[in-house]
C-alpha cells in the first residue's frame, strides 16, 4: 500500500463567520484579486450568494464551493452558511476541508453562530487562521474581540496548535488586509499566502484505488444528478466503471459521464483529477450524501458524514382554503411531496413523511428559519399549501421526556433587562449569565426550551423597541421543563366569505390589531386579526354602513384606518396556535383556522 503524500498543488478551506460579518465579501476580493475575472468585467458583489433569497436576506443560506488560483496552487474554497438552521450545511463542507479561515466582525465579535460552526471545525481537527474583520467600523474594538475570540476557543477545548493560530486584520470590502493595526494597509495577497503556508495540503494516495466521500449534492438541467465531494485516493475518469456504496453498505454499480472541478464561481469539465481535489461527477442517479464511490476492484466504505438530529417539526399540507388555486400553479399534494423529496436530496438535515392522520406530510428540520427559507423557496416556485405551527421533536429516554434546549444570547439596553427576563422565565428560560459593560448595553445569557423561542423573537422585537439582538444555538436535550402559555391573544375570524370593507375594519379595531387591508378577499374562518382578549371571536369584516334617505346633522365620516403591518411568513408561522395554519401563495400570505366552519368550530 503507497503511503498518504501531500498534494502541494491543492489546498482545501472552509471560511466561516456569525451571519453578516462579511465571508462573502471576502471570498469577492480573493477572486478579484487571484484574477478569477478578467479585467473590466462587470462583476455584481456578493458572487457567491447566488439565490435570490440569499441575495435579499444578505445572508448565506446554501454551503457553495468555489476555487481561486495562487502562485500555481489551487485553493478551494467552501463558503459556509453562519446561522445554526443550516447546521447541516455546515457538516458537509466541514467534511471537505482541511482548514478554516475563521472571520469575525471587529465590533460585535464572536457570535453564537460562530461557535456553533467553529466547534464543528475544532472537532474535526482543522488547522485555524483569525481574520479580524470590519477594523474601519467607527465602533470597532478589535482588541477586545481578540481576547473573546481565545475565550471561545478555550471553552470550546481548542488544541495548543489550534490557540497558536495566524492573525490578520481586514476590510474586506476594499479588499485591504494586514497583521497588524499599525501596519499599512496591503492588499489580499497575504491572506493568500497565509493561506498556502498554514493550512496543510491534502493527504492523499494517488497510487491506491479511486475512493471519495459524497459531501453535497447539486442538480443540472443538462447534467442531471451531481454528485461533490473530496478524494481520498487515486484518480478518475469521465467514464470510469465505479461502485457507490450506501448506508445498507451493499455496492451497486454506476458509471461516470462527467468529471468537472470548481475554477472561481464556475465548474469546468476534467480529464484527469488528483487525490485531495474537489471533484463534481455527473450522470449519477441514486447517491446520497454520505455514500463512499470507488473503483470495482477495491470497494471500501469511508466514515459516512454524520449530521446533528432535527429539532424541529412543521405540517405541510395542500392549500384548503376556498381560495385555493387561484394564486399559484402547483397545488397538488403529490407535487408538494415530490418537491420535499428533492430538497431532503440536497439537504441532510432535513426529514419528510407522511403523517399519521394521512392529511400532510411532517417535515423535521433544525430549525424555525429553516422551514422559513423552504415555504418560501417553495412559493417563489408556484407552490400553493398549508403550514401547520413549528412544533419540537421530544425524545423519551428511561421513562423520561427529553426536549431541545438552546443556549441563548441577549444583547439589548440595560433599561429592557427587566421585561426580557419575566418574558423568558415565563416560558420556562433559566438565567445562567449577565455581563455588565457599563456602556449602557447588558449581554445576557439563557437556557430556554427551543419550543419557548418559537413566536418570542417578533415579541422580543416589540419589547426591546426594535434594539435587542437574539442569537442562540442548540446546546442538546435536558428533561421536559414544564407546560406554559405561548400566546396570550385570541384571533378576529371572519365568519362568512366576501371582500374587506372599510366601515367594518374601522369597527373592529378597538376589538385588536387587524391583518387586512380594504379589499381584501375573506372566507368563512380565516383570520383577519389579533383580539385583545384570550377567546376567538367571529366577526364580520364585509359589513356595510347602513344607508337611510335621512341625512344626519352632521356630515358622513371619512373612515381613516389604522395602517397594517404587511403579513411576513416568519411573523404568520410565529403568530398561530395548534388549531391554525398559514395559507401561503405565490402572492399572498393568510392565516386561517384549520377547521373553517364556525359552526363546528363552536362544539
Amino acid at each position: 500500500m503507497h503511503s498518504k503524500e501531500k498534494n502541494e498543488g491543492i489546498r482545501n478551506i472552509a471560511i466561516i463567520a456569525h451571519v453578516d460579518h462579511g465571508k462573502t465579501t471576502l471570498v469577492d476580493a480573493l477572486f478579484r484579486r487571484s484574477g478569477v475575472f478578467r479585467s473590466g468585467q462587470d462583476v455584481s458583489d456578493r458572487v457567491m450568494d447566488r439565490l435570490d433569497l440569499e441575495r435579499e436576506r444578505g445572508i448565506t443560506i446554501a454551503a457553495k464551493n468555489c476555487a481561486v488560483q495562487w502562485q500555481g496552487v489551487k485553493i478551494n474554497i467552501i463558503d459556509t452558511p453562519g446561522h445554526a438552521d443550516f447546521g447541516g450545511e455546515v457538516e458537509r463542507a466541514i467534511s471537505m476541508a482541511d482548514g478554516a479561515v475563521l472571520l469575525v466582525d471587529a465590533a460585535e465579535g464572536p457570535l453564537p453562530q460562530t461557535r456553533f460552526v467553529l466547534s464543528k471545525a475544532l472537532a474535526a481537527g482543522l488547522s485555524l487562521i483569525v481574520v479580524v474583520n470590519k477594523i474601519d467600523r467607527q465602533d470597532a474594538r478589535p482588541a477586545e474581540v481578540l481576547n473573546e475570540v481565545y475565550d471561545l476557543l478555550i471553552d470550546l477545548d481548542a488544541s495548543e496548535e489550534q490557540l497558536e493560530f495566524p492573525l490578520v486584520y481586514a476590510v474586506g470590502r476594499e479588499g485591504i488586509v494586514k497583521r497588524s493595526l499599525e501596519d499599512a494597509d496591503g492588499p489580499v495577497d497575504l491572506l493568500l499566502d497565509m493561506i498556502l503556508e498554514e493550512i496543510p495540503a491534502p493527504r492523499g494516495d494517488a497510487g491506491a484505488p479511486f475512493r471519495m466521500l459524497i459531501s453535497d449534492l447539486g442538480y443540472s438541467d443538462y447534467l442531471g444528478r451531481l454528485a461533490i465531494g473530496k478524494i481520498y485516493s487515486g484518480k478518475a475518469r469521465a467514464n470510469d466503471s465505479l461502485l457507490c456504496i450506501g448506508q445498507s453498505g451493499e455496492p451497486l454499480p454506476l458509471r461516470v459521464t462527467r468529471i468537472q472541478t470548481y475554477s472561481g464561481p464556475w465548474v469546468r469539465d476534467a480529464d484527469e483529477t488528483s487525490a485531495g481535489d474537489i471533484l463534481i461527477l455527473a450522470g449519477i442517479d441514486n447517491v446520497h450524501i454520505g455514500d463512499t464511490i470507488c473503483t470495482r476492484e477495491a470497494p471500501a466504505a469511508l466514515k459516512r458524514i454524520t449530521v446533528d438530529e432535527p429539532t424541529v417539526s412543521m405540517k405541510f399540507k395542500n392549500n384548503t382554503s376556498p381560495l385555493a388555486g387561484t394564486e399559484g400553479d402547483i397545488v397538488q399534494a403529490s407535487k408538494i411531496l415530490e418537491r420535499l423529496k428533492k430538497e431532503t436530496l440536497q439537504n441532510v438535515s432535513m426529514r419528510v413523511f407522511e403523517s399519521e392522520d394521512k392529511d400532510g406530510f411532517i417535515v423535521q428540520g433544525r430549525g424555525e428559519f429553516q422551514m422559513v427559507i423552504l415555504i418560501e423557496t417553495m412559493r417563489r416556485e408556484g407552490f400553493e399549501m398549508c403550514v401547520g405551527r413549528p412544533a419540537v421533536i421530544f425524545k423519551n429516554e428511561n421513562g423520561k421526556k427529553l426536549e431541545p434546549v438552546e443556549h441563548l444570547f441577549v444583547d439589548c439596553l440595560a433599561l429592557y433587562t427587566g421585561v426580557v427576563t419575566e418574558k423568558l422565565s415565563r416560558r420556562k428560560g433559566r438565567l445562567v449569565n449577565m455581563v455588565n459593560h457599563e456602556s449602557g448595553r447588558v449581554r445576557l445569557e439563557f437556557s430556554v426550551p427551543s419550543r419557548a423561542l418559537i413566536g418570542y423573537r417578533d415579541e422580543f422585537m416589540t419589547d426591546t423597541k426594535g434594539t435587542g439582538i437574539l442569537n442562540s444555538y442548540f446546546s442538546g436535550y435536558e428533561e421536559y421543563r414544564g407546560d406554559f402559555s405561548g400566546r396570550f391573544t385570541g384571533s378576529l375570524v371572519s365568519d362568512r366569505a366576501g371582500t374587506a370593507v372599510p366601515y367594518a375594519l374601522f369597527n373592529l379595531e378597538p376589538r385588536g390589531s387587524l391583518f387586512v387591508n380594504p379589499g381584501d378577499p375573506v372566507y368563512e374562518g380565516m383570520i383577519v386579526g389579533e383580539h385583545n382578549r384570550e377567546n376567538d371571536l367571529n366577526v364580520n369584516p364585509t359589513k356595510t354602513k347602513k344607508l337611510s334617505n335621512m341625512r344626519a346633522v352632521g356630515k358622513d365620516e371619512n373612515v381613516v384606518l389604522t395602517p397594517v403591518l404587511p403579513m411576513t411568513l416568519e411573523r404568520a408561522v410565529q403568530f398561530i396556535r395548534e388549531d391554525e395554519l398559514v395559507e401561503i401563495t405565490p402572492k399572498s400570505v393568510r392565516l386561517r383556522k384549520a377547521d373553517i366552519s364556525a359552526q363546528r368550530r363552536r362544539f
